[in-house]
């Protein structure tokens, strides 16, 4: 696989529902009341449910992978999360909108992949990378 500065991955964008929170939490036994309970959440200030962030990250991920066309080939990823996705109880849920471009290519046969994630239009992880060998 070649890969250059400045090459776009193709974007993906993924409607995140409560349903979904309810599976994340049962496959990462992350029960915590703020990813489902909207009466808990708001009584300790957020503004409703929220995603789980690992959730939110794993989704950039595989953005990547599908790229690679093949996930093992994801060396390293990393991110903080800076903004909740807050999923309302619909049918509809939280557009979260990823896209990803190369941003260094490095002599051992890797590369660095810059991906930016977006919640209304907000960034909801900050230095999201993946190192991935090519």
């Amino acid at each position: 696989m070649q890969a250059t500065v400045g090459d776009q991955l193709p974007p993906l964008s993924v409607r995140v529902t409560r349903a979904q929170l309810v599976r994340y939490a049962g496959a990462s036994l992350d029960f915590n009341p703020i990813h489902w309970n909207e009466r808990f959440a708001k009584g300790v200030g957020l503004p409703d449910v929220i995603a789980h962030g690992m959730l939110t990250m794993a989704l950039g991920s595989r953005m990547v992978g599908d790229w690679l066309g093949d996930p093992a080939r994801i060396v390293h990823y990393g991110a903080r999360f800076t903004r909740p996705v807050v999923v309302p109880d619909d049918e509809d849920g939280a557009l979260v909108e990823f896209t990803g471009k190369i941003g260094e290519v490095r002599d051992d046969g890797t590369a660095r992949v810059d991906i930016t994630a977006k919640f209304e239009g907000k960034t909801v992880l900050g230095k999201a990378q993946a190192v991935v060998r090519l």
